[in-house]
């Protein structure tokens, strides 16, 4: 089964028309004909209703068409990946990121990697920590940027903490007083969101730390409608400090200090899949990353990536 074949497939599925496929790829009606036949010899089934003016699928071939779409698909995304590999400048990058990174950090990001590498494309996949950790694991991300996890096939990197903060709306008594107690934050109506978050595990360790059980009167799909909750004085509610800045510049909510000196931070880090080369696109993005950070990010890099590295 050949790429050439799969192509003149669709073609015709596409257009009707054997002649009307021809001409779309640039071939003679012989050739593309042979090419379906020759394909439907190999599957010994027909694709094509062949009629007076035209084709239509078979049944076989309605069956037969999404795979084909889905492996012309595969080899598209496989030649965006072996540009990238050519050099950081041009390619494809595909990044994974939790949701509250890829809203509130990654843009930052990806505004200066675009300024310093214009040529390289970005594809960003959002979904939970374990859902990067995955996509890393398989190879379906080259990056990922998610909470502190581990998996044997996967290089993880400690880039930042990020801290959690009790927030209200200014005129919360709390905000009037500059603190509050934990156990006063058992006593208000609580707003989270994502149950099955890093997040909302943490905020509820805490609690259970601290001895106490929240009165979580609200669990919301985003951080934008719980923002928005808090701002109207619905509820309190602990968010991440990233999420909150136009907020606090503009003094709609207000961050609490904890009087018994609680804090939560969520560790965030970049993931690569554990390999001994990795491509220039990579590097490149993980470059931006030390450069914003400040940390260092040591590749599993072989003896002349290494060289190079250094001496660039």
């Amino acid at each position: 089964m050949e790429l050439a074949q799969l192509e003149a497939f669709l073609a015709a599925a596409d257009r009707g028309s054997f002649r009307r496929a021809a001409e779309s790829l640039y071939l003679s009606q012989p050739s593309l004909s042979a090419r379906v036949h020759a394909l439907e010899v190999e599957l010994g089934v027909p694709l094509f209703h062949r009629m007076g003016r035209g084709v239509r699928l078979t049944e076989m071939g309605r069956a037969f068409r999404p795979y084909t779409e889905r492996a012309i698909e595969a080899l598209r995304q496989g030649r965006e990946v072996v540009d990238t590999t050519r050099g950081a400048s041009g390619g494809v990058l595909q990044i994974a990121s939790a949701r509250a990174i890829g809203t509130y950090t990654l843009p930052t990001i990806l505004d200066r990697f675009r300024r310093k590498y214009p040529e390289i494309k970005v594809h960003i996949s959002v979904g939970r920590s374990s859902d990067v950790l995955r996509m890393v694991a398989d190879e379906e991300a080259q990056v990922g940027l998610c909470r502190v996890l581990t998996d044997p096939e996967v290089v993880t990197i400690h880039l930042y903490d990020e801290d959690i903060c009790l927030v209200t709306s200014p005129a919360h008594p709390f905000a009037q007083a500059g603190e509050a107690s934990i156990y006063d934050v058992a006593r208000e109506p609580l707003i989270l969101y994502d149950r099955d978050s890093t997040y909302f595990v943490l905020i509820g360790q805490v609690c259970r730390d601290a001895g106490i059980s929240p009165r979580v009167e609200m669990t919301l799909d985003s951080i934008e409608a719980t923002k928005h909750m808090v701002e109207l004085g619905i509820g309190i509610s602990f968010l991440p400090r990233s999420s909150m800045r136009h907020e606090l510049e503009r003094g709609s909510l207000s961050v609490i200090p904890l009087r018994e000196g609680h804090s939560v931070s969520l560790p965030t880090a970049v993931m690569i899949r554990r390999a001994q080369h990795y491509g220039p696109g990579v590097q490149a993005f993980l470059d931006v990353l030390h450069d914003m950070f400040g940390v260092r990010i040591p590749l599993l890099e072989s003896d002349g990536q290494a060289q190079a590295r250094s001496s660039a």
